[in-house]
């Protein structure tokens, strides 16, 4: 008999599961719970996409794609990317179709990443980051934001995470788990250390398209960050395309081959169904696109505000369908609090520890739910918390 953990990588067996997936898991074991845990639009995919994919079937398109994907998906990004950040990314040399964002991230660090390399991750961050870095043989290094300031990183706490090893950042926004969105001029302000200190970035944009207040800036549109950035997107939360698992990213060439070739070997290419659909997405689907988004505007206000009247402190996330209000007033730890609303009223949230230590305090509350479950949720919400305080 052998030991299968002797044979195990160090790294893997100290990365720590996935800590959104335990209060999944609890609450798939429970009736009657209402879920605001899981990170991804109640909507369906819209009926003309779902079609192309099926007439795709039926035409036999079954086969691999070219490796970076149908040249026609491709141009269809490269033109939807230039109306969105004024930047031409040639669909031929610029542009790969992956299995959905989370390959992108996966790929991008994989191409960049030396042992050793640090890559600066800012907290409250969605889960997968600092795994990814360490599977990559990078080191993570945490920047913890403040609640104070709504989760914007501030310029000065980057300065004082760099050192001589930093490879790269990641950013995200509009964020996952807090909304919050960087504005041009916070962008502007990041941009300029940056190009200070000769670093890389990986702009997470797979929130892009769900912006309500202000209009969206891509890092990569920021002057002279371009050729510095490595834009990570796909079609899961704007285009309501979660099980399709399709995403794409943008770079100059040298870093697009480096990340053509990992996908080659891993991948071979994303799945050919979803890059039919995808195509009639990108062509048909922004009005879809804009309906979502009003309704989930209405939800925010609707959540936001009625989380303030409990008493749990929310700023207004300016993207994304997460709002991340403050628990602290019931002094219980974020897990604590999680565990015992499940269990006692039956609502499942995300504890916010598990986003990194600036989430502590904090729980992550999706809105991408029916009016009627999250009036419900709240008046569950407002009970459990009477109690406490």
């Amino acid at each position: 008999m052998i030991e299968p953990s002797h044979y195990l990588s160090s790294t893997v067996k100290n990365l720590k599961p996935s800590g959104i997936r335990k209060f999944f898991d609890l609450a798939a074991g429970m009736e009657g719970v209402i879920s605001l845990g899981v990170g991804e639009p109640d909507f369906v995919t819209p009926w003309n996409v779902r079609e192309a994919c099926i007439l795709s079937l039926e035409q036999g398109y079954t086969s691999y794609t070219a490796n970076a994907g149908l040249i026609e998906l491709r141009s269809e990004i490269s033109d939807y990317l230039k109306e969105k950040t004024a930047i031409h990314y040639d669909p031929k040399t610029e542009l790969l179709v992956t299995v959905g964002a989370s390959q992108a991230l996966d790929i991008a660090l994989r191409a960049i990443v030396n042992p050793g390399d640090e890559v600066i991750v800012i907290e409250p961050s969605f889960v997968s980051y600092a795994s990814l870095v360490s599977l990559a043989g990078g080191v993570p290094v945490s920047i913890q934001t403040s609640g104070e300031m709504e989760f914007k990183l501030q310029p000065a706490e980057l300065e004082a995470a760099i050192t001589e090893k930093t490879k790269a950042i990641i950013l995200c926004s509009p964020n996952n788990p807090t909304g919050t969105v960087l504005a041009k001029e916070d962008l502007e302000r990041i941009a300029e250390v940056i190009e200070k200190h000769d670093l890389l970035v990986i702009s997470d944009e797979i929130y892009a398209e769900l912006t309500y207040d202000d209009a969206y800036t891509s890092f990569a549109s920021i002057k002279g960050m371009a050729e510095r950035t490595i834009l990570v997107s796909g079609f899961s939360k704007g285009f309501a395309m979660t099980g399709w698992r399709l995403g794409y990213v943008a770079a100059n060439p040298e870093f697009l081959s480096a990340m053509l070739k990992i996908h080659q070997y891993s991948m071979m290419c994303a799945p050919t169904m979803a890059q039919y659909a995808a195509i009639e997405a990108m062509k048909n689907g922004k009005e879809d696109v804009l309906h979502m988004k009003k309704s989930y505007r209405q939800r925010r206000n609707l959540f936001v505000g009625a989380l303030n009247d409990i008493g749990l402190t929310c700023h207004v996330p300016g993207g994304a369908f997460y709002a991340f209000p403050s628990i602290k007033i019931t002094n219980l730890s974020s897990e604590e609090f999680a565990e015992a609303l499940l269990l006692e009223e039956k609502v499942a949230v995300v504890p916010g520890s598990v986003f990194g230590e600036s989430g502590e305090g904090y729980i992550r509350c999706s809105y991408a739910s029916s009016l009627d479950q999250l009036q419900e949720a709240l008046k569950r919400m407002n009970r459990f918390v009477k109690k406490l305080v």
